[in-house]
């Protein structure tokens, strides 16, 4: 099997990355050479790579599925929402300026390239490249400066499949209209469509299947069922709504400790709490509410994109004075990079929000500044006894503090605050770390007087576990041989749509 696919969708969280990380996964158990590629994410899920830069979490999950280590070729072009108008832009993992929605097109070309130049380099690689596309694949507004879509299909000749998820209803219509908007030219890409969470009787869907092919000229490759154990790596803060419980199917137990996990509006790297979902004595919640967080046996406060802007929607909530108050009373707290921040004395930004120095919420004695240069590194290090490792991705940093650290670096630095039952650190992916995690929850239960007991199944094993599902789902529902003929190009070109549906 050679060749390279464009799995585009009619919205944004079709499912998309589950299918490129799916078919990853099962390409690589059969011994194809196979890597991820998303031209263009907008997301603020990030992760670092071995060489400094990052790239979207939905990339690094592909790349691990591929049985690859996360790398900036599989994501050339990151942008990451610092508000509703302006986005960073992160080139090749580094971060290359701000661009507002109205200017982005006098960045096309030379992004354009970039990404052209590293898919090219990945298909000379690899026998097979999955390119996921960004958003819906019919956005013909965008279409002009578009890079991750049909403008890159086109431009290196891609076949394209197109992903909906029937869940939300109107599948049908959507896979329709999608191709049909389309020019002529782009319509072309367009070889065929999937059908994503379906629940039911397949035999009910089947007619508009028939339908389907019928007025699109274009065959439905398989429909993929609802599959309720599918819950890690979100990519996309659409995963994350508020009052939203993660974690595998199923009521929790009674004497679960009960997670709050703070929505803030700019939330970053919010898959920073699913390892402790992965605990079956652990229940986790999305929360924007100061009840919540005071009810709480535990409450995390994330990363942010938007550190002081979020800190006054905390304020406005009724939620600082809320967190104020549990840590005076040792009510048990862990705040992650943004949200590490958010907690220090001070904080001083003159590159995020442009504010200079603004009050923080006083729970650790600590300033915040914000370099122009962002820190983007794996790191190593310990804490109580522990190996641990994760990743950061920051631009403000801890000047002075009179807080004990809570973790120390492999280099000697040491690394966030630690006082009784008050957690914070810049480092993302800590609690993937079952040591330190279950140790932390032991003493998050101590604190509340509710026992923990620890889970068994270490983190990765439960992570690989969901790629496995996938890929079993995609081997058992999708037509492989209709998939290999579209990548390898030897599928019929399939029908302009021109007539109406009268």
């Amino acid at each position: 099997m050679r060749g390279a696919l464009l799995i585009g969708g009619t919205t944004s969280d079709a499912g998309k990355s589950m299918v490129v990380a799916g078919l990853c996964r099962l390409l690589a158990r059969e011994g194809v050479a196979v890597a991820p590629f998303k031209a263009q994410n907008m997301s603020n899920n990030s992760v670092a790579t071995l060489d400094g830069g990052e790239i979207g979490r939905a990339q690094a999950a592909q790349a691990r599925a591929a049985g690859l280590e996360p790398s900036v070729r599989f994501n050339p072009v990151l942008l990451k929402p610092g508000s509703d108008r302006q986005s960073h832009v992160v080139v090749r993992g580094r971060e290359s300026g701000v661009v507002g929605a109205a200017d982005y097109a006098s960045w096309r070309e030379r992004l354009r390239g970039v990404v052209l130049d590293d898919l090219e380099s990945l298909r000379a690689e690899f026998d097979v490249v999955l390119v996921e596309g960004a958003g819906s694949i019919a956005e013909v507004n965008l279409r002009g400066s578009d890079i991750a879509n049909l403008g890159l299909a086109s431009a290196a000749g891609l076949p394209v499949v197109v992903v909906s998820d029937i869940d939300r209803g109107g599948s049908l219509a959507h896979l329709f209209g999608t191709t049909a908007i389309l020019d002529p030219a782009d319509q072309r890409l367009v070889r065929g469509h999937l059908v994503n969470k379906f629940r039911g009787d397949p035999a009910l869907l089947a007619p508009g299947l028939a339908r389907l092919a019928e007025l699109t000229g274009r065959p439905t490759l398989g429909t993929i069922p609802f599959e309720p154990r599918l819950w890690l790596d979100a990519e996309d803060s659409l995963a994350s709504p508020v009052g939203a419980r993660l974690g595998p199917p199923g009521p929790a137990p009674a004497d679960a400790l009960n997670v709050a996990a703070i929505r803030l509006p700019r939330v970053s790297n919010t898959t920073d709490v699913e390892a402790l979902a992965a605990e079956p004595g652990v229940q986790v919640r999305w929360v924007a509410d100061p009840a919540s967080v005071a009810d709480a046996d535990f409450v995390v406060v994330p990363g942010t994109r938007a550190t002081v802007d979020d800190l006054d929607w905390l304020r406005e909530r009724g939620i600082a004075d809320v967190l104020v108050r549990r840590a005076a009373a040792r009510q048990p707290i862990l705040a992650v990079c943004g949200g590490f921040q958010l907690l220090g004395t001070r904080i001083v930004d003159e590159v995020e929000s442009g504010r200079g120095t603004v009050d923080g919420l006083g729970i650790f004695d600590q300033t915040v500044v914000f370099a122009s240069e962002k820190t983007v590194r794996r790191s190593v290090g310990s804490a109580w006894g522990h190996r641990a490792a994760g990743y950061e991705i920051h631009h403000g940093t801890v000047a002075e503090s009179t807080e004990h650290p809570w973790l120390s670096a492999d280099d000697g630095t040491p690394e966030g605050a630690e006082r009784e039952t008050l957690w914070g650190t810049h480092w993302h992916g800590l609690l993937e770390n079952d040591g330190l995690r279950r140790d932390l929850l032991g003493r998050v239960g101590a604190a509340r007087g509710k026992p923990f007991t620890a889970g068994t199944v270490a983190f990765e094993e439960v992570r690989a576990q969901q790629l496995d599902v996938i890929a079993d789902l995609l081997a058992a529902h999708v037509d492989r041989a209709a998939l290999t003929a579209i990548v390898e190009g030897r599928d019929a070109t399939p029908p302009v749509i021109t007539h109406s549906l009268a």
